[in-house]
């Protein structure tokens, strides 16, 4: 039996944590572990976040370039790693980015965080744009992960709702565990936003702010809020109305393949380029002055895991608008109205009320407050180091 008395060692494979949800994991992660006395791990992560992370007294540090693409990557790692975890004599094996390691040495946690292999809205949207390269793309990965959950000891989403939908999925059992939020250090920066980000919102003064944050792609469904956007125009004058958001519509300026040319000719059709206030990314330190400078937060999404600024905005006091997603009522719960996804007349009635009824906006920002403080990364921590506790005890059961 193991004996929980001793480390348990975690090898994290983050070599793909390079931008999103996979980034933020690592850094609200490593911290708490190296924190822990009864974990130690040992990370292996690209040369590019290398450079943000340090080795310590708990924590082993291994940076490794790896061949630039999905194909290669997985490659690379089925080849290269089981090799890596062997010598480390960990534990466990907690792999962060989708995909399995075939034949792992050690019992295996996969962490599953991405909805777009399961979703039917997702491939709908690609055939529509005629963007069949990335659906050929997707379609390789979602046979990839769904192999991956199945060959997986354990697989871990970041909601209930995601956790439900790969057991559907795979006919395997998934464990929910949360994600976390820091909220202290997310409020810690006391710095101004930069100049230039402060001038344009400045400007907006007086308007209702509506604020997004995300970078430009399909699944964020930005082409229904800037519909909802063109009826909010009409039916809030005289007063005006501006949309926030923390990207730019140009298909240059942001990360990935995504085209954000239709969203551009939609803004320009509806003549809404003075009510879109494009700001490009906003360093995550200063973000929480942007959140409490806006009125509402909303999405439109038609795909998430857990959705991150839903957690943010609620912690900075702002009432949320959400599309009526499963996991978005799992995480917001009372604390926002929801609309159907590809609504923009419910989107913008949503915001009327919101906007309409200052009662219930309060209300709503007061349940927010409350619902943020429950998402912790020392809990998720700790449930993490409980499974792999477990799974560790099984395997030396089994050898016995």
């Amino acid at each position: 039996m193991y004996s929980t008395k001793r480390l348990i060692h975690l090898f994290i494979n983050a070599i793909a944590a390079s931008a999103g949800g996979g980034l933020t994991y690592v850094r609200n992660v490593l911290p708490r572990l190296a924190a822990r006395e009864n974990a130690r791990a040992t990370l292996l992560v690209s040369g590019a976040l290398g450079s943000e992370v340090t080795a310590s007294e708990r924590i082993t540090l291994l940076c490794e370039d790896y061949p630039a693409g999905s194909a290669r990557r997985l490659w690379y790692e089925q080849f290269y790693l089981p090799d890596m975890v062997s010598r480390s004599k960990a534990d466990v094996l907690v792999s962060t980015g989708n995909f399995a390691l075939y034949r792992s040495p050690v019992p295996q946690i996969l962490l599953s965080r991405n909805a777009l292999y399961l979703s039917a809205d997702f491939e709908r949207d690609l055939h529509q744009r005629g963007d069949y390269r990335l659906w050929l793309d997707t379609k390789v990965k979602g046979i990839l992960a769904r192999w991956s959950v199945i060959a997986a000891d354990c697989t871990v989403a970041p909601s209930s709702t995601f956790a439900s939908e790969l057991r559907q999925w795979t006919g395997k059992d998934v464990v929910c565990i949360h994600h976390g939020f820091d909220r202290e250090l997310f409020f810690s920066d006391q710095s101004s936003l930069p100049a230039d980000v402060q001038a344009k919102v400045a400007a907006s003064s007086g308007s209702v702010r509506l604020l997004f944050v995300s970078h430009y792609n399909y699944y964020r469904n930005f082409e229904t809020l800037i519909r909802a956007l063109a009826i909010l125009k009409k039916k809030l004058h005289p007063r005006t109305v501006r949309l926030i958001l923390t990207c730019k519509l140009n298909s240059r300026e942001n990360p990935g393949t995504y085209q954000a040319d239709s969203a551009n000719a939609l803004v320009r059709d509806l003549q809404l380029s003075s009510e879109i206030v494009e700001l490009g990314t906003i360093p995550y330190s200063s973000l929480h002055n942007l959140y409490r400078l806006c009125d509402f937060y909303v999405t439109p999404a038609y795909a998430e895991t857990f959705a991150h600024p839903l957690v943010e905005a609620m912690a900075s006091g702002l009432a949320v608008i959400a599309s009526e997603l499963p996991v978005h009522k799992e995480i917001c719960g009372e604390a926002a109205l929801y609309f159907p996804r590809f609504s923009p007349e419910m989107l913008a009635e949503r915001v009327l009320e919101a906007t309409q009824a200052p009662v219930q906006a309060d209300a709503m920002r007061e349940m927010g407050l409350l619902r943020s403080r429950d998402f912790s990364w020392d809990k998720h921590i700790d449930e993490l180091l409980q499974l792999a506790v477990r799974l560790a005890g099984r395997r030396i059961e089994s050898l016995a």
